[in-house]
């Protein structure tokens, strides 16, 4: 597997062509243009239903040219595009499978911007305006009235759960499931109910890998919607799970773990035992015995035979 998958991991320096100001000295990118097909990742399979999907963090701070420092992606660098579509061809080939996959381009927050709660509140409500552009252009002009799966990956989750908030009835209505990865739920909506099960639809799945409760990075609280990805359980029921560890080694270089997996039901933690992976940490949030980078990795294909199952259900 190539190493830009899930480059979460990586800071990238890079180059970008900042126009506005959000505030006195701060450059921002230029606006994406979603009528511009650069600006999406498709992967058009003529499916019955679709997975709409927003990427996580790949962008950290930069400097330009003219010595300020840029934090947010500029979806028309090349360099700055490269860790996005990275991830983007990443999750479309390991969770797809015959369903259509859209994702957009969007000036996300770099990862400094995590570091500091009040950098987030000044800095997400512009990736979000990207991220709510590009689905009404996906509804309107991409979607063709089918069924479709919103999935999100950390910040992209965070921005996927405020457009859940948003969305009226009749699209809601077309939503086979959302996949909020990474990130935690305070207080549910009525376009975010908890799965139950497997099979359910209408719903929100979420959820988060620690080693023990000690191991959340900060801000991340409480979630009040968890379920556990192997078993699609919402109880304290503990199942294996074997697979390879790490995305950033090709897969016949490594040796499988044998992990346990259980849903803390006081936390809304999925905690996982048996993890061998020393290339995990975050760099700036991260936590030792936290596992957010692999949130998609380590259950690929129970989320990929999921998502189809669940589209069935909407489709035949």
């Amino acid at each position: 597997m190539k190493k830009t998958l899930f480059a979460i991991t990586t800071i990238l320096l890079g180059l970008c062509s900042c126009q506005t100001k959000q505030a006195p000295g701060e450059p921002i990118p230029a606006e994406p243009d979603y009528q511009d097909s650069t600006q999406w990742y498709v992967s058009n399979r003529h499916s019955q239903a679709d997975i709409f999907y927003i990427i996580s963090t790949e962008t950290g701070d930069y400097t330009l040219p003219d010595g300020r420092t840029c934090h947010y992606a500029d979806t028309y660098a090349d360099s700055l595009r490269t860790p996005l579509y990275g991830e983007m061809l990443g999750v479309d080939t390991l969770l797809s499978g015959q369903l259509n996959f859209y994702s957009p381009y969007y000036r996300q927050c770099s990862l400094q911007t995590f570091e500091d709660d009040s950098l987030k509140s000044v800095r997400m409500p512009l990736a979000l305006n990207d991220v709510r552009r590009a689905f009404k252009h996906y509804l309107e002009q991409l979607n063709g009235g089918r069924p479709f799966i919103m999935a999100g990956y950390s910040q992209g989750a965070s921005l996927m759960l405020e457009l859940l908030k948003e969305m009226d009835d009749d699209t809601f209505s077309r939503l086979i499931a959302a996949y909020a990865i990474g990130t935690t739920i305070e207080t549910p909506h009525r376009h975010i109910v908890p799965a139950k099960g497997a099979d359910d639809t209408g719903v929100t799945i979420c959820y988060n890998s620690v080693r023990n409760a000690s191991c959340t990075m900060k801000g991340w609280t409480h979630s009040s919607i968890a379920i556990n990805p192997v078993n699609w359980q919402t109880d304290s029921t503990s199942v294996t799970l074997i697979t390879e560890p790490s995305p950033l080694k090709p897969v016949a270089e490594q040796q499988k773990d044998t992990m346990t997996v259980h849903l803390d039901k006081a936390s809304g933690l999925l905690f996982v035992e048996g993890f061998t992976a020393q290339d995990y940490i975050l760099p700036l949030i991260g936590v030792e015995g936290n596992y957010h980078s692999r949130e998609i990795w380590l259950y690929r294909q129970q989320l990929r035979e999921n998502m189809a199952r669940r589209a069935a259900r909407r489709t035949n």
